[in-house]
């Protein structure tokens, strides 16, 4: 592949990365607390759409601050490895392979 043809294939796969991006904004992933009185939603790119705190949170607010501190990071982990993995095979499937390079997305 030529020079010109590589970069053309940089910028297409670009493009994908960012429409894919788009798409993950609408992919909600759930996560609660064990005992379900703690309810997160957020995009796989990583923004909070809602919490739902049953009320019985709202009198110790320590216990609400661990059960927040725990479930966002559990669903901040699942959305990044729900990103990760989406744009990880978007760039694997169209990355033209350059020398040196092919093991830069294993």
């Amino acid at each position: 592949m030529d020079l010109m043809g590589m970069m053309g294939k940089l910028k297409e796969t670009q493009q994908k990365i960012e429409d894919t991006k788009k798409r993950l904004d609408t992919v909600l992933i759930d996560e609660q607390s064990a005992d379900g009185l703690l309810k997160i939603t957020v995009t796989a790119n990583r923004k909070v759409k809602s919490i739902s705190i049953d009320d019985s949170l709202l009198e110790d607010k320590e216990q609400l601050e661990d059960y927040l501190v725990v479930t966002l990071n559990k669903v901040i982990e699942k959305a990044t490895s729900v990103n990760e993995r989406e744009l990880d095979a978007v760039a694997r499937m169209d990355m033209p392979s350059i020398p040196g390079m092919d093991n830069l997305f294993k």
